[in-house]
């Protein structure tokens, strides 16, 4: 018997809430390029330095700005998982399906405050492969160089929390995947 595929949303609060952020962040990236010398201080007042991290922000946080209103406005299912694996649409750096025969661990790291799940994979290329355009490969290869792999989910856009998205998920691959992934390696 076929079972019902999971279905996560994405979270339009909390696309609205990055949105905010990111804003905020391009704004005050244009003030610093536009007038550093009001921004600098008795410790570090070199203007130039200033006006690249401005720079640097308004190109940044309007990428991320681009994706989130992307996402914002996208009707697609955040996140989906059945039998054949994960279908990931959270972020800018998703590569769609995940077969759960690819998904050879996963663990959970964390960056800041921000935590991600990571799905381990002896078949990088596979997914290096679907990035949609080079923003997306170059931080997939980012992923894949911190983290060991270009595959990290985060609940950041979801209507989940990370705690049940990591046991949700972790459930899953034990019943559906990692039956298959421990048969390929003892063949």
């Amino acid at each position: 018997m076929k079972k019902s595929p999971i279905e996560i949303p994405l979270s339009k609060l909390k696309l609205t809430l990055l949105l905010t952020g990111a804003a905020a962040f391009v704004v005050a990236g244009f003030l610093f390029a536009i007038e550093p010398a009001n921004f600098g201080s008795r410790i570090f007042n070199n203007e130039q330095v200033i006006r690249i991290v401005g720079i640097v922000s308004m190109i940044f946080f309007g990428v991320c700005l681009v994706f989130i209103l992307r996402q914002l406005f996208d009707d697609k299912i955040g996140l989906r998982i059945d039998e054949t694996g994960i279908t990931d649409n959270s972020s800018g750096v998703s590569v769609g399906h995940i077969d759960w025969n690819d998904i050879t661990g996963i663990e959970t790291f964390q960056v800041y405050l921000s935590k991600f799940i990571v799905l381990e994979t002896d078949k990088p290329d596979k997914y290096l492969q679907r990035a949609s355009n080079g923003i997306t490969k170059q931080a997939m290869l980012a992923n894949n160089k911190i983290c060991g792999s270009p595959l990290t989910i985060s609940s950041n856009s979801l209507k989940i929390k990370h705690q049940k998205l990591e046991e949700l998920i972790l459930e899953k691959w034990n019943e559906y995947g990692k039956t298959d992934a421990l048969q390929q390696v003892l063949s």
